[in-house]
């Protein structure tokens, strides 16, 4: 039986839990992004999808209407962050949510990385992060409102081999959470972090040739033995930034099928048949 998130496949449990939000979702063009912002806009929320991927970001706008706009956004770039908010606020007066989710996969040693893919990897992954903290927070604080949701990884929990910058910078991500969360939590805003496992996205499966069979046995040792899906990372976001949350502030939420309690040991007590 397939047990994943039944929302996926339509919008009949849409409760309007983002009645009258505003919202940013960055690497909104596809992915959990996108994911993202169609549940969002499925629940009341206006919806800008922040992302360098014009194609894919104008036509998600389009395909959700007018609650969704693209606006093309270098996470790395200040002045960027500060023309969007600047529009935002002339448009709609707030920002209710941000959801920073844009980030890179980086493979290799640490002995051998070289010193661009760090900037490259640090720059997207931890200083986008701190960028929209600081300017969407910063209009958050004003109006002593708001939540922050960061999409970091269970590698933000431990290390990783040959994943060594792409950890690092979720770590950082984790860190910049719980101080933001404290220096924001005064005046009115949450901020969490969200901890996705494996998830079938374009940044797990960039080619598409991977089939759902074998990107589940890829993760037959994850507690749940299959691999993430988009929606239920959105799912986490929703959560997070409705006021169902409201008391609910520096969490760390790992989405990740029970990865982050460890891997099952094969041929010891206690390990599913399915991997006898």
């Amino acid at each position: 039986m397939d047990r994943r998130y039944a929302a996926a496949n339509g919008s009949e449990d849409a409760m309007a839990r983002l009645a009258g939000k505003v919202a940013i979702i960055t690497g909104g063009a596809r992915g959990m992004g996108a994911a993202t912002a169609r549940l969002f806009v499925r629940e009341g929320a206006i919806v800008v999808i922040a992302d360098m991927l014009e194609a894919e970001g104008n036509a998600l706008a389009a395909e959700l209407g007018e609650a969704a706009r693209f606006h093309r956004l270098n996470v790395t770039d200040e002045a960027g962050w500060q023309a969007l908010v600047a529009d935002m606020l002339a448009a709609h007066g707030r920002i209710d949510a941000l959801v920073a989710n844009a980030g890179v996969l980086s493979f290799g040693e640490l002995v051998h990385a070289e010193e661009a893919e760090f900037d490259r990897v640090f720059g997207i992954n931890t200083k986008g992060v701190f960028l929209g903290i600081k300017h969407v927070g910063g209009a958050m604080r004003a109006a002593r409102r708001g939540s922050i949701v960061n999409i970091a990884s269970i590698d933000g929990f431990r290390g990783a081999n040959a994943l060594g910058l792409y950890s690092a910078s979720k770590w950082a991500v984790r860190g910049m959470t719980k101080t933001a969360a404290l220096e924001l939590g005064p005046h009115g805003v949450r901020v969490n972090s969200v901890h996705p496992g494996g998830v079938n996205t374009p940044m797990v499966n960039p080619t598409g040739d991977q089939t759902q069979a074998q990107l589940d046995y890829g993760h037959r040792r994850v507690p749940l033995q299959r691999i993430g899906e988009p929606e239920e990372i959105a799912a986490a976001s929703l959560f997070l930034c409705s006021d169902d949350a409201s008391y609910i502030s520096a969490a760390e939420l790992a989405v990740d099928g029970g990865w982050a309690a460890g891997y099952y040991h094969e041929n010891l007590p206690g390990v599913p048949v399915s991997l006898l």
